[in-house]
C-alpha cells in the first residue's frame, strides 16, 4: 500500500509538518548570529467561536511529549481548566508559556497550536453536550466524521470533556476503558430483519457486551423495541438513531416507546438516542425518559480555538507586537466564578468582581526539558473538568 497522507510522531518531532516559514526563520536568525536569543513565548486566544463564554483547555499532555528532551521550560494552567480568553481589562489570558532559545522551539509552533486548539474546541464542545445532558450519559460517536489519522486526539478530548465513553479502540486505549457502541443499520440490512440480527449479536458477541439493540431499521420502534425484549434475554437498552426526516417529534417517539416497555414489564431496559444531536437538541429531549446519549459530528466537529504563540520577552525585557501585550504574564483565576486574571507577578492579590480573591493557577510542567510533576490520567483530568462543569450548572 502506498503511504497514506497523515505524519507519524516522527513527522512531527522532526517539524515536517510545520508551516515552512518558521524553517526559514530559524536559519536567518542562526545566519545572523541571533541563535541564542532566549524569550518567552505566550499562548493565547483573543475570543471563543460560537458566542462561548468559556472554554475547556485540552492538548496540554501531548505538547509536554513532543517537547521533551528540548533546553526549554513551560509553564501551563492545568490541562482540563475551564477559562476565559480575556481578563477584565481585555489582556489576554496566557494559557501556556515556553521560556528558552527561539530557535530550539519556534519550528513547533505549528504543531503545539495544532495540538492545543482543536483538542481545546473538542474538549469544550463535549462539556457543553454534558451540561445539556444534565449528568445522563454521553457516548462520543463522532470518529466516522474525521480523518482517521485523529481519532485519538478526537477521542481523549471528547472524554476529558465530559463523555462518558468512546467508541474507537485507540481511544479506549488511551483513556483506558473498553470502546462503546451498539451495531450500524448495516447489520439489520445484511442479516435480512431485525431478529435475525438480534439473535446474532446475541449469539456471537461477548457477554460482557453490553446488549443495546438498534430497533429503527425496518419497522415502528415501538414493535422493534418489544421485539428485543422479547428476543435477548440481558437486554441492556434500545437505540433510536431515526432520522429527523422520519421521526416527527424525537420528543414524542422516545415517550412512546417507554410507555410500550414499561407497560409491557420491560422498565429495566434503557433508551439511548442518536442522531445529529447537538446541546440544543439534546437540551429539548433531556427531560424524557432518555438515559443516554450518542453524539456525533456536533463534538467532532467542533470549531477549533483561535490561540496564536506570540512572544513577549526578549531576552528577559518585555516587548510584544502591535495589538499585544508585552511582557511575561502570570494567569489568575476566580475559583467561584472562573473569571481570570492577569499578572506581572507571581504573588499579586487580584480581587474578582464577584468578591472572591483570584488564585495564580499556571503551574511549572517542564525544566530544562525534563517533565516536573506526575503524568494525570484522563480520568484525572476529566474528573477535574466534571466538578468544574457542577459549579457552571447551566450554559
Amino acid at each position: 500500500m502506498e503511504k497514506l497522507f497523515i505524519a507519524d510522531d516522527k513527522d512531527v518531532a522532526d517539524g515536517y509538518t510545520m508551516d515552512v516559514y518558521f524553517e526559514r526563520t530559524k536559519r536567518i536568525l542562526e545566519a545572523s548570529g541571533l541563535a541564542d536569543v532566549k524569550v518567552c513565548a505566550e499562548f493565547t486566544g483573543s475570543s471563543l467561536p460560537k458566542g462561548w463564554d468559556w472554554a475547556v483547555f485540552c492538548g496540554l499532555e501531548e505538547v509536554v511529549r513532543l517537547m521533551e528532551g528540548r533546553p526549554i521550560s513551560i509553564s501551563a494552567i492545568p490541562e482540563g481548566t475551564i477559562f476565559k480568553p480575556r481578563s477584565a481589562e481585555s489582556v489576554r489570558v496566557p494559557l501556556m508559556n515556553i521560556f528558552g532559545r527561539y530557535t530550539d522551539f519556534g519550528v513547533m509552533e505549528t504543531a503545539m497550536l495544532g495540538m492545543l486548539c482543536q483538542p481545546s474546541g473538542i474538549a469544550t464542545a463535549a462539556a457543553r453536550v454534558k451540561i445539556a445532558a444534565k449528568n445522563k450519559t454521553v457516548l462520543a460517536f463522532g470518529n466516522r466524521r474525521m480523518h482517521p489519522a485523529i481519532a485519538g486526539v478526537l477521542d481523549r478530548s471528547c472524554y476529558i470533556g465530559g463523555c462518558d465513553g468512546v467508541s474507537s479502540r485507540m481511544g479506549g486505549d488511551i483513556i483506558g476503558k473498553e470502546p462503546v457502541g451498539t451495531v450500524p443499520h448495516a447489520l439489520m440490512l445484511l442479516m435480512g430483519s431485525n431478529e435475525a440480527a438480534f439473535r446474532a449479536f446475541d449469539k456471537i458477541i461477548e457477554p460482557e457486551v453490553p446488549r443495546i439493540m438498534l430497533i429503527d431499521t425496518f419497522s415502528d420502534e415501538r414493535a422493534a423495541a418489544l421485539d428485543a425484549c422479547r428476543i435477548i434475554k440481558d437486554l441492556k437498552g434500545v437505540r433510536l438513531d431515526t432520522p429527523g426526516s422520519r421521526r416527527g417529534s424525537y420528543k414524542e417517539l422516545i415517550n412512546e416507546v417507554r410507555w410500550e416497555l414499561d407497560m409491557h414489564g420491560f422498565k429495566d431496559v434503557s433508551i439511548i438516542v442518536s442522531g445529529g444531536l447537538d446541546e440544543k437538541s439534546i437540551s429539548e429531549i433531556v427531560d424524557t425518559s432518555v438515559s443516554g446519549f450518542g453524539v456525533g459530528t456536533s463534538i467532532s466537529n467542533a470549531p477549533t480555538l483561535d490561540l496564536s504563540m506570540d512572544i513577549a520577552e526578549k531576552d528577559g525585557a518585555p516587548v510584544s507586537k502591535r495589538g499585544k501585550f508585552g511582557g511575561r504574564k502570570y494567569t489568575y483565576r476566580c475559583p467561584t466564578c472562573f473569571d481570570m486574571g492577569v499578572s506581572l507577578s507571581p504573588d499579586d492579590e487580584i480581587k474578582c468582581k464577584c468578591g472572591c480573591m483570584m488564585q495564580m493557577i499556571e503551574k511549572e510542567v517542564m525544566k530544562n526539558g525534563k517533565r516536573v510533576g506526575d503524568v494525570r490520567t484522563p480520568d484525572e483530568i476529566r474528573s477535574y473538568v466534571l466538578k468544574q462543569l457542577k459549579q457552571i450548572g447551566e450554559l
